[in-house]
């Protein structure tokens, strides 16, 4: 490790309460959501996040006391620290998260909780996720699911603080007594019923969106809609790109992130087309895919969330990787025609 990566790492263990191993391969998102036995378990079940701690931050006392903090005189308030994987799950989508557990045009507190250390706030560790957070908010007021406007503050990160161990992973050691009081509070109806029709609400900041369900089977063929959103395969040898030779970009079907290269595109000689590597690999997700009696890994666009294929540890040098994709869950740009959809920071990937 450099001196550099040392004193970085250093620095986030004593200013955010982050280890050196997360702080060198991870990212760090900090929540306020009211109380925070209700704000991990949400976030601890997303792929790719890696601890969630439940603490205190904003305030001016140094090391608080669970006491402390709920008398209302420090400043602080009650949050979670989210330790997360970028190649796995995005700020976007805990954003997103973010915004399903709370009630936030509430101005005095969350539910039953009341007083400034059960306020809501997102704190930013970046100028990203500053601009993210900001958008987000903005996506949130737009989208019509509340009648009042959103209250919950934007702050730049301060000192974060883990709380006392007996409140962390509460509601997994107290499933009984968490239910009661996240039912009693009024939470978990308040957002049974806010989000029982506004699930399919995009609050990402993303320039990329996936149409709601009626609009994809509007603008998908059948085949499309059967690979992308039904985890179809469709025939080999018997589809649009899979010899297709010509030099571009293979974006979603459905969201029009960038996913594959015409550079890294290889006969594989099954009758799919093939990649070594995806041309961004944070808008390719993986998971286990346990169907057909197989353990095999399925590849989905993050965005989109796309049935895209599967990859397989039999491709050629240098990734030994076999992106095996559908051509159905692909639309193919052509080198002369990126600068006009948007795609010219890709040029010089066909710069000879």
């Amino acid at each position: 490790m450099s001196m550099l990566s040392l004193i970085l790492s250093v620095s986030a263990v004593l200013f955010f309460g982050v280890s050196p191993v997360y702080a060198t391969r991870t990212r760090t998102a900090v929540f306020a959501g009211g109380c925070f036995w209700c704000m991990e378990p949400p976030f601890e079940e997303i792929d790719g996040v890696i601890d969630v701690k439940a603490g205190y931050t904003g305030g001016d006392v140094e090391n608080p006391t669970y006491e402390q903090v709920t008398g209302g005189a420090t400043g602080h308030y009650e949050a979670v620290q989210v330790v997360y994987d970028p190649d796995v799950v995005d700020y976007d989508e805990l954003l997103n998260v973010f915004w399903r557990q709370i009630d936030p045009t509430d101005d005095g507190g969350q539910f039953a909780d009341r007083g400034s250390q059960y306020f809501t706030a997102i704190f930013y560790l970046d100028d990203e996720q500053k601009e993210k957070a900001e958008e987000s908010k903005k996506q949130l007021d737009a989208s019509g699911v509340f009648d009042k406007p959103v209250m919950t503050a934007i702050l730049p990160a301060v000192p974060f603080y883990p709380a006392e161990e007996y409140h962390q992973d509460y509601a997994r050691k107290n499933v009984l007594p968490y239910s009661r009081y996240k039912t009693g509070s009024g939470r978990t109806g308040f957002l049974e019923r806010t989000w029982k029709n506004n699930e399919d609400v995009n609050l990402s900041t993303s320039t990329f969106h996936k149409p709601s369900a009626d609009e994809l089977k509007q603008i998908l063929s059948p085949i499309q809609y059967k690979v992308t959103q039904k985890e179809g395969t469709e025939p080999p040898f018997n589809n649009e790109y899979w010899n297709n030779k010509e030099a571009g970009i293979y974006v979603d079907i459905v969201s029009g992130e960038p996913l594959f290269s015409s550079t890294d595109k290889f006969d594989s000689g099954t009758g799919w087309p093939s990649f070594i590597r995806p041309v961004t690999e944070n808008n390719v997700r993986e998971k286990k895919d346990r169907k057909l009696f197989s353990v095999r890994t399925e590849v989905r666009s993050r965005t989109g969330d796309s049935h895209l294929g599967h990859v397989f540890e039999d491709g050629p040098n240098p990734t030994g990787l076999r992106y095996c994709i559908n051509s159905a869950s692909l639309r193919f740009i052509p080198v002369d025609k990126l600068e006009e959809e948007g795609f010219g920071q890709f040029l010089d990937l066909f710069e000879k």
